[in-house]
Order: structure tokens, then C-alpha cells, then sequence
């Protein structure tokens, strides 16, 4: 007989190994449900389904409506946040230089400005027309725009309301301040106001009108 070694009550023996092995081979049956893998073919079913859709005219609907929907916010834009119609007059110097990222160079390479300088747009070009900001929606800001600048003296720029219909209306040509950037740029935060040239500077005004705004 061979001996088994009790060791801190493991057995241990190699005379059990193969019993061990016989153990954990067993059959212990099917545990639950299974199923076969199955991958099916994504392109295949998206064409089918764009096939169906143009069928129904699903396609060209959803880009009638698509076109619509950017046609309106073409002529509807967004209002610029933060901006609200002026309560009391203020004026400010604003310095539009900036600090140049690369190096500027006419058409025969020649240099003109180096990267790091900071350069007045003003020391070489002149700022010919006004940038006059308004309310569209305001009847009397449009009026006062429109009756104090000539077209060819001023751009007058949107902040809320639809140039499209304006300029159907009053036969002038309007601009709008996308996403606010340039009444972020120049601090504006009331309208009207105005842009003007100043020597080597720009002058922005928040104009109060006589009797106020809407």
C-alpha cells in the first residue's frame, strides 16, 4: 500500500493525481442555452435601408427640410448674447494692433514686418467706412443708421434681426456680427454704437438716441 502524507490536513500524494485528473475531466452537461455567432453584413442593411427610404421619398424630404432649416438661420440668425440696447453713453479708444505670428514679405519676398512684431493695421491701410452696430429688430435704431450714413459711409452691422428683410425693406444693404465676434473684439456691450477711424486708433461709441430705444 502506498502512504499518504497528511500535511496540515491537505492530502498529499501523488498516488491521487490521477483520481484528481479523472475529476476534472468530467461531463458536467450543457449549463444553458447557447447560440452560433453571427456577424451580419452592416453596408448590406445600410443599403437596404437607403434604398427603402428613397423609395418612400424619406431622402428627398429630409433635404428639403435640411435646406429649409439653413435657408432660416440664414436669414434668421442667432441674436448675439449679452448685448442690450443703450442706457447711457460711453466712448473708448480701442488700439487695434496685434503681434504678428509669421513673418510678412511683399510679392518679391522682401520683408515688411518680422514674427513678434506688433504692427498697427492703420500704419498702412486707412479705415474708410464706420461700423455701426444696431438692434434690427428696433425700428428706431434701423432709422437712425440709415438716415445719419450713406451706404457708400458705413456698414451697418447686425446684432439681432434679419438683414434679409431689412434690406427687402429699405432697399440697403445690411451685414449681421456672426457669433458676436466683432462686438466681442471691440468690447461692445450696448447698441447703438459705432466704430469710427481716430489717427492710429479706432473710437467706439455707445450712442444713447434721444428718447431711448425699444
Amino acid at each position: 500500500m502506498r502512504r499518504v502524507l497528511l500535511l496540515g490536513g491537505l492530502v498529499a500524494a501523488s498516488s491521487l493525481y490521477p483520481f484528481a485528473r479523472a475529476a476534472l475531466a468530467k461531463d458536467h452537461g450543457v449549463m444553458g442555452q447557447t447560440w452560433g455567432i453571427a456577424e451580419p453584413d452592416l453596408l448590406s442593411t445600410i443599403d437596404a435601408k437607403l434604398k427603402a427610404m428613397q423609395a418612400n421619398g424619406s431622402i428627398d424630404r429630409m433635404q428639403t427640410a435640411l435646406a429649409a432649416k439653413a435657408e432660416d438661420r440664414v436669414r434668421n440668425p442667432t441674436p448675439v448674447t449679452g448685448i442690450g440696447a443703450v442706457r447711457e453713453a460711453r466712448s473708448w479708444n480701442f488700439d487695434p494692433s496685434i503681434v504678428l505670428e509669421r513673418d510678412i514679405r511683399d510679392q518679391k519676398g522682401r520683408l515688411i514686418a518680422e514674427a513678434g512684431q506688433r504692427v498697427n493695421p492703420l500704419s498702412f491701410v486707412s479705415m474708410k467706412t464706420d461700423l455701426v452696430f444696431i438692434d434690427g429688430r428696433d425700428d428706431a435704431q434701423v432709422e437712425w443708421a440709415i438716415k445719419r450714413w450713406a451706404a457708400s459711409a458705413a456698414k451697418i452691422i447686425f446684432v439681432a434681426g434679419s438683414p434679409f428683410e431689412r434690406m427687402g425693406e429699405k432697399k440697403r444693404r445690411f451685414f449681421f456680427d456672426q457669433q458676436g465676434k466683432l462686438t466681442g473684439h471691440f468690447g461692445i456691450a450696448h447698441v447703438p454704437a459705432i466704430v469710427a477711424p481716430a489717427g492710429q486708433a479706432l473710437k467706439v461709441s455707445e450712442i444713447e438716441l434721444p428718447g431711448g430705444t425699444s
